[in-house]
């Protein structure tokens, strides 16, 4: 080869790897730069330390006065960011005056709800059950029909793949007989439903049931795995007036008192600032001790309010946990 063109080939390869070289810098400073924006919006994007649900009566006037179907509850819960549904008996239509349902009512029930969250992706947490009978009525004719009134929906529960119902302590205003009452009934339908691996809960509900100290003790009474509390952040009203709530427990005591024995949240709200916190529960203060007793699963959104429009309130609560989330220690 003469030097000339040697010279000439020499500068080309030595130009073509210097080009290597920059597309190679300019390669890694890229990807440097991408993983820093990957990292950045990971910091951004922490999961908080619970799972989203959300609690079916929160569209209850949508249903009960508007008409809407109660089985678009998974498309509409999958449209409003939530992952986990909570149903609620009383808004499926009952086939009897009574509230009672029938086999092929129930196996309805069952099978639309499952087809709805598969095709939603959704995952179906628990049942809240009304209007089934008062299980800490004095009565042990009654209690016992009403223990029995529960067993269709711990089947319906299994069948769901829920890990629990909520169920209410009505009855007795007696201190010490609602006590023996509740203790009792629980304990028959948590039996019924250990070995279908369901949980019974029971959340402050109104009436002695809202009173933390008590039904606390209830549950230390009771003392079966699969027997524990749902606790709400704003269902502490023992006794009701004509003006609203003539005898109201400590909130933060009482959801302090029941996240022992808690297999389940519910995040109420019902009025907002202008800030988007709830004007009378602290997000920030309930959720810390939540988040002290080790509870890492869903909360539930339950939306009461009437100042929002139910599809506002329910987005205003999600978002207002995701801030108070970020917030806590």
């Amino acid at each position: 080869m003469k030097r000339r063109n040697f010279i000439r080939n020499s500068s080309q390869v030595g130009m073509a790897f210097s080009l290597l070289g920059m597309y190679a810098c300019k390669e890694t400073k890229k990807k440097e730069d991408e993983t820093m924006e990957d990292a950045n919006l990971t910091v951004e994007a922490v999961d908080p330390f619970f799972k989203l649900s959300l609690a079916q009566w929160s569209i209850h006037k949508m249903i009960k006065e508007d008409g809407v179907d109660p089985y678009t509850f998974a498309e509409k819960a999958k449209k409003w960011g939530f992952s986990g549904l909570e149903y609620v008996s009383q808004l499926y239509p009952p086939d009897l005056d009574n509230d009672e349902y029938s086999d092929e009512a129930m196996a309805k029930f069952i099978e639309k709800s499952n087809a709805e969250a598969e095709k939603h992706g959704m995952e179906n947490v628990l049942i809240m059950i009304d209007r089934q009978g008062n299980l800490a009525v004095s009565d042990a004719k009654e209690r016992n029909e009403a223990v029995a009134r529960h067993h269709k929906w711990v089947d319906a529960a299994k069948a769901m793949g829920c890990h629990s119902i909520r169920v209410n302590l009505a009855g007795s205003d007696d201190p010490a007989t609602w006590k023996g009452n509740s203790v009792d009934a629980l304990t028959q339908l948590s039996t019924y439903a250990k070995d279908k691996n369901i949980n019974i809960l029971v959340e402050n509900h109104g009436g002695l049931s809202s009173n933390g100290t008590m039904l606390a003790d209830v549950m230390a009474t009771v003392d079966m795995d699969n027997c524990g509390t749902l606790p709400d952040f704003g269902n502490f009203c023992i006794k009701r007036s004509d003006d609203g709530c003539a005898e109201e427990y400590d909130k933060y005591k009482g959801v302090k008192e029941l996240m022992p024995y808690a297999k389940a949240v519910s995040a109420k709200s019902n009025v907002f600032d202008a800030d988007g916190n709830e004007k009378v529960i602290d997000y920030v203060k309930m959720l810390q001790t939540v988040k002290d007793h080790g509870y890492t699963s869903f909360i539930g959104v339950e939306y009461e309010g009437s100042e929002l429009g139910e599809e506002a309130g329910i987005i205003a609560t999600k978002e207002l946990m995701l801030k108070a989330a970020k917030e806590m220690t």
